[in-house]
This record gives C-alpha cells, structure tokens and sequence, in this order.
C-alpha cells in the first residue's frame, strides 16, 4: 500500500526509466543521499507534472493533478525514493511543504484552466506551522483561487484523530478549498474517513478502475461507491484507466470524471483538451457490456442450514431419550454426543417401532441410548460447501436424507440439517445461477439480458435484437443424443460470441437451444451472414458421413411415423430497435421472437429481418 509520502504528488508510474535505485545499505551511503536530499532543499530542484481529470460525459479537462519528480539525474527522481529519505531524515513535511509550493507556481505560471489537485498527507495538514508561512497568503500572492485548489488527503496511517482532521478540514474550507480523499479501497481506514468529513471528492484506487470491464466484483465495487457518492454528494473520480473499453464501462455507471494513462499521462505541460479518441468515444450513443459473472460455483456453506437441536449425552436411557420424543413431538431426531464429540443419531420412527415390539422396552429401556443410536451418521464441518454435501448425500444409504446431518466446527458438535433443507437449497441455488449465467454455455441468462435491454433503452441508442434458435434441435437430440447435443449448443455460443465485439455487442443464453444477440455494432448483419456461414460449417461434424452425404437422417415424429429430418440450421430473427419506439425488455422479447418465427419458415440457415418496426405490446 502506498503511504501518503509516497503517493504524494506521484505520478502513475513509480519512477521514470533509468531512476537509479537507493542504496541505504551502510551509514556513508546513507549520508551521501541526505546531503542529496539538504541540496535539493536548497536549491530548490524540483519539477512538476500534471496529470489531466476528465468530465466522463463530454471529455472536458476539469482539472489536473499535481505531481512532482527529482533531479532527472538523481536517484531521488522518483517521489517514492524521494520520501523514503526524507522520512529517515525527518524531513517529510519540509518535502511536502515544498512540493506543493513547486506545484502551485508552476501551475500558475503555465496557467492551466480548471482545479488543482494538491497531494497532502494528513501528517503536513495538521501541521499548521508558522515557519512554512500561511497558505492563504501564498496561493493568492500567486495568483491563485483558493476555490480552484482541492486538498487531496493521501492515507498513511491506519488510525486518525477524527475529531483533529475534522477541524484541519473546517480551518481549509473556510478559507475556500474543497477536500478530495485518495485511493478510496486501498487504505487503512478511507471509508470511516469519508464518513468523518464529507468530502466533495472521493479518488477510486486504480485497482478497481483497472480491467473493470472484465471482472463483475469490481464492478459492483464502483457502482456501490458510485451509490453512496449520489446520496452523500460527493463527486467521484476513477484512477488509473488505461483503457477505452475501462473508460465506457466507468462512464455508464455514472462516475462523473476519470483519471489515467488513456486520459492522458503526466507531463511537465500538459494538454488542455482531451484526445479526439477520448471525446469521440465519450461522445459515442451506446452502452458498453458490463461483465457478467459465471454460473453459481455453490460455494455457500451449509452453516446456513444449522439448527440448533438439544444433544443428549451416551449415559442416558432409551426410556429417556423416549420421554424426550413424547414430550416434544415434532422433534424427529436427537444427537448423542459425548461431550463436544458427535457420536450418533437417534431417529424417533426407529425407536418408536423398537419400543412398539414385544418385550423390547423391558429388555432395552434401562440401557445406554447409544442401543438404537445410528453410530454412522453423516457428519461435516460447517465450511462444507452444499455441493459437496448433496454429493455425499447422493453417495451414501438412503436413510441418510431423512436423518439428516451432524454439522461440526473442527470436530465439535454445533447442530444438525435435515436432507430436506438441503435439497431446497440446492435446487433453488441452481434455479437462480441458471438465472443469471446458462451452466452449460456460461453465458449470462435471462436477468442480465433484460437488464442489458433496458440500459440500451434508457440510453436512447439503436441497437439490434436478434432472437437465434436452433432448427432440427430435438430429433437430433433423439438420434444423437443430449451429450452431442449439448455440443452443438456449446458450439453455438461460442460462435456467437466470436462474431461479436465484446465491447458493444451482447450475447446471451435464454435457455435449450434459444440465444439472444444485442447489436450496438452497425456491421451487425455482415456479423450475423458470418455465424450463419460458420454453423452451417461447423455443424457436419457431428453427423455420421452417411447422414452428412445424404443431407439429414430418418426419426421417429411425436406419432410414431418415420421422418426424414434435414441437417440442424440457424434461424436468426432480428428487430431494429430506435430510440423511444419500445419502452420494456418484454416489447423487445415479444418483437423478436416474432421475428425469429418467420426466420424459421425459411427453408435452412436464415437470417430474417422485421421492417416492420411496430412496437408489440
């Protein structure tokens, strides 16, 4: 993690090419580099860059960050060797001070548009001494705003006095600065900070900013900041994007400006416009295609399934245990436990038939409850996942899915599950990734595809729905096989998502052998002549050579009647969609799935389009 004075006026890069490393092994070196570091002091040898803040909705510079670097030819270029030997000095704030006076000539002096982001360690901002003269005074004989300069709190320690920063923040409000709080995500305490004094900015740490558009976690992350920034006020600013596919997906969530190499680097004068790259594509209609993530892996615990049941101790009777049940009669089993072991269980049917046999209560009631005990119970510690139960439920004697489980924690009884809760819980797990990402093709299912329409709807771009079904699915599938099947769906979407672009095009599995392809790609029916070709190619493969020859094979119809069925094909049914002319995902669904009907009445691999352009609904 970075601290403070290293993140002080740094750059995105550590340290430029050829920086020679610092050598602290041995006082002399050490002394030599402290002399270093007095002569940059004294005369004054550092440089400032800056790095451009973009509006991610119009590609406007709002502001740049102000960052510093050494003597080009010394090994305290970067600021990270820089601070290190300042804090062995105990010089850091006498550095900070400097740089940030460094910093706000230079910025005036080249008379940047837009705000500055001045780096402060919440060490130097505490540290009002009269010896580094008054701040006010300084910006403004240089002819600076204080309203254009946002102190920027870089994090180094993992505790703060709360109640000291916030009076340090009042002191700096009041004299017109605003507060911006940096590498939210990746400090100690940034969150409690945000909390404690309310910035007007907070800065995401680049490792959420970075590959963004293919991780769904750090999607959530951003967009759960991007929430609390709307309610609390704040703006925020995403760092680190390097690229145009980050820099679309950070946009739609909504974050109001960005930061990174793609924006543009840091350099000692730096552009005041952004790219025509950049303005083109933020000015691009259009949504970009969040990442999905992958089907439930089932990796919940069965500690959900925990219920807490009463044990009783091996010492105890079977007239006891028996007691037990009568007094308590929903109760169906009961744990023997000797002390934190688990033993065994007692099931109430098993006894209940024992006792209901002649002369067995006579003979056994005195004795050990361990007589009717099930001494080979399942038993699993309560990290097990509820994938790996059901498969030792499934595995195991049948009587097991009644009697239910021990759950342990490291071999120490906690309580039981029942089968029953198990099974639901699998079942409705499967149910909800089947929801969100097919199993078999992985691609997202029915819920991301709705929302995926409805932020194109919103967006009011044009986009294509195209509706793809497999022809000849289900006698191949009779003849065949559901393996060779799943092959060909497998297949299927795997082409689908070769043809598209990543970046602007959707592809999703609604279920069977039915997909659906959002186009944001004006190229899009060229794409979907290219899939049709590569399926009626691919898809000789998985016949024999006799079927494959003669064009199709013979199967038995639902009345029992030989059929001579052709080849699988494609049907592509496909409705353009402008803006304000559907307003649901479920118009769009019944549009398209209209348009993949009159595909399928197209004798092979077909590619029907709807010009219809009638709303349904």
């Amino acid at each position: 993690m970075k601290t403070a004075s290293q993140t002080l006026h740094r750059s995105n890069a550590s340290a430029a090419p050829g920086a020679a490393p610092i050598p602290l092994d041995g006082e002399d070196e050490e002394a030599v580099l402290r002399a270093h570091l007095s002569d940059i002091l004294a005369r004054r040898q550092l440089s400032a860059l800056f790095q451009p803040i973009v509006n991610m909705q119009t590609g406007d510079i709002i502001a740049y960050e102000g960052l510093i670097r050494g003597p080009s030819d010394s090994p305290l270029h970067a600021p990270m060797n820089l601070f290190k030997v300042a804090r062995a000095a105990g010089l850091t704030t006498r550095v900070e001070h400097l740089c940030s006076q460094v910093i706000l000539e230079r910025f005036a002096e080249l008379d940047l548009p837009g705000k500055l982001f001045l780096n402060v360690s919440p060490e130097c901002l505490l540290r009002r001494e009269p010896r580094h003269g008054d701040t006010l005074d300084h910006i403004q004989h240089i002819g600076i705003n204080p309203e254009r300069v946002i102190i920027e709190l870089t994090e180094n320690q993992p505790t703060y006095d709360y109640e000291l920063m916030r009076e340090a923040v009042r002191h700096y409000r009041a004299m017109g600065f605003q507060i911006a709080i940096d590498d939210l995500g990746e400090g100690f305490s940034s969150l409690r900070l945000w909390s404690e004094l309310r910035p007007e900015y907070v800065k995401i740490d680049m490792h959420f900013t970075q590959g963004i558009n293919d991780d769904p976690v750090k999607l959530q992350f951003v967009r759960s900041i991007q929430e609390i920034a709307e309610k609390s006020n704040t703006l925020v600013i995403a760092e680190g994007i390097e690229t145009q596919a980050e820099l679309l997906v950070i946009r739609d969530v909504g974050v109001a400006y960005g930061q990174g190499y793609h924006l543009g680097r840091p350099h000692p004068q730096p552009a005041r416009a952004s790219s025509a790259e950049v303005v083109k594509a933020l000015a691009r209609h259009g949504v970009a295609v969040y990442p999905q993530r992958g089907a439930e892996k089932h990796a919940a615990t069965i500690v959900k399934l925990l219920n807490q049941v009463q044990a009783v101790p091996p010492v105890m009777t079977n007239n006891e245990v028996y007691e037990i049940f009568l007094k308590e009669p929903k109760l169906l089993i009961i744990p023997v436990v000797d002390g934190d072991a688990p033993l065994g269980l007692i099931s109430r049917f098993d006894m209940i038939d024992h006792f209901a046999r002649p002369y067995q209560r006579e003979l056994y009631g005195k004795k050990s409850c361990k007589q009717f005990m099930d001494r080979n119970p399942l038993i699993a510690d309560q990290g097990t996942t509820m994938q790996e139960l059901s498969f030792r439920m499934v595995q195991a004697d049948a009587h097991h899915l009644f009697n239910g489980f021990i759950i342990t924690d490291q071999g120490r009884y906690l309580g039981l599950g029942t089968g029953h809760d198990l099974m639901r819980e699998i079942t409705q797990m499967q149910i909800n990734a089947a929801r969100y990402a097919n199993p078999l093709t992985q691609l997202p299912g029915n819920v991301p595809i709705n929302e995926h329409i409805d932020r194109l709807l919103e967006s009011g771009t044009r986009f294509w729905a195209c509706y793809v079904d497999l022809d000849h699915f289900k006698p191949f599938n009779d003849v065949y096989g559901y393996r060779r099947g799943d092959d060909v769906i497998q297949l299927t979407g795997v082409m689908l998502s070769e043809r598209c672009d990543p970046n602007r095009d959707f592809v999703g599995h609604i279920g069977g052998d039915d997909f659906m392809v959002l186009f944001q790609s004006e190229d899009w029916e060229l794409r979907c002549e290219s899939i049709l070709a590569d399926f009626e190619h691919n898809v000789q493969e998985f016949y024999s050579i006799e079927d494959r020859e003669r064009g199709g094979y013979l199967s038995e119809d639902r009345q029992g009647k030989k059929v001579f069925y052709s080849l699988m094909s494609l049907s592509i049914g496909a409705i353009r969609v402008e803006p304000r002319q559907y307003y649901t995902h479920h118009q769009i669904a019944t549009a398209a799935a209209e348009s993949k009907r009159q595909a399928k009445k197209i004798h092979g691999n077909s590619l029907f389009l709807d010009r219809r352009q009638q709303p349904q609904g």
